[in-house]
């Protein structure tokens, strides 16, 4: 489910910026916008896409992280400790 989900929004999120790209390039072409406004307005586009990854990233991390504690799940530092402990 969470693979589908990412794969959903990876989806909307390219066709979302394919069409303002399209709509970018119609208003240069009506001279409303020029080309170095559109650069702008897509790298910081791409900037804040990029930050809102790495706050996904890190968010999931810690969910995951509480699931595990939470299953009583053990973690590679518990196997770890074990392994120590056999020896």
């Amino acid at each position: 489910m969470l693979k589908e989900l990412i794969y959903t929004s990876l989806g909307a999120t390219s066709l979302i910026k394919d069409k303002i790209e399209e709509e970018l390039k119609i208003l240069e072409e009506k001279g409303k916008l020029n080309s170095s406004d559109i650069k702008t307005f897509i790298d910081s586009l791409e900037k804040k896409g990029k930050a809102q990854d790495e706050k996904f990233k890190e968010d999931l991390k810690n969910s995951l992280k509480e699931i595990i504690k939470e299953l009583g799940l053990a973690t590679k530092e518990d196997l770890e400790k074990f392994k120590k402990e056999l020896k």
